[in-house]
């Protein structure tokens, strides 16, 4: 059976552990004090397993957490899409959420940037064009040309000091599939082509993996 912990947590999970045991031992209430502080580091990188749907007309949510306000913008200009408006979806990750990012759709990576940046915080929308990010644009399968690609991008927020992501360009990727991590509170953009029909709204919770955000008119 496979534990849900990302890997990413394991260093941060021994060190909380054994910080928290020592202060135990030494101080006993200084151990009780700092336990909800190390159960909360394990929770952080829980990756759990989630059903995803099979439609492969479909986009699926790449982050767990709260829908941002649906905006018209044009993707990074690294990904070299264009500057004509794209719908972006945004989910907004606090420090309570799963934080195991995962693949809207399939299809091929077709580039990748990563662009250093500022930390505010990841629910403001300046934090789509100044924050530290990496962005990932990925051609859907059975798409007819370069417009119908999408852009995926990983977002670091307030406290937020890294950005794991996984993809290599070129590499073939699946709907629901785990590509990344980002730690602590964040953000995850998704920029879709014009014949998408939105399905998420502004303030719905929604999983990673397993929430339908929006799907094709066609």
């Amino acid at each position: 059976m496979r534990f849900p912990i990302h890997r990413e947590g394991w260093l941060f999970i021994a060190i909380a552990c054994a910080v928290n045991a020592i202060l135990a031992l030494c101080w006993p209430l200084a151990g009780l004090v700092l336990l909800p502080i190390t159960i909360w580091v394990i929770a952080f990188f829980r990756d759990p397993e989630r059903q995803t749907p099979l439609d492969p007309d479909l986009y699926i949510c790449p982050a767990d957490g709260r829908m941002l306000p649906v905006v018209q913008a044009a993707p990074p200009e690294e990904l070299d899409m264009g500057a004509a408006p794209r719908t972006r979806l945004s989910v907004f990750m606090n420090v309570f959420n799963v934080h195991v990012n995962r693949i809207p759709c399939d299809g091929t990576v077709v580039s990748m940037s990563y662009r250093p940046g500022k930390f505010f915080n990841a629910s403001f929308d300046k934090a789509s064009i100044h924050n530290e990010r990496m962005s990932i644009r990925i051609r859907p399968d059975g798409a007819t040309g370069p417009e119908k690609d999408i852009a995926l991008i990983q977002i670091a927020g307030l406290v937020a000091r890294r950005i794991v992501c996984d993809l290599t360009p070129g590499q073939r990727v699946q709907r629901g599939a785990r590509f990344g991590i980002i730690r602590f509170g964040s953000r995850v953009d998704l920029y879709l082509p014009g014949n998408a029909t939105i399905y998420a709204a502004q303030g719905e919770i929604v999983k990673a993996g397993q929430t339908v955000l929006a799907g094709f008119k066609d």
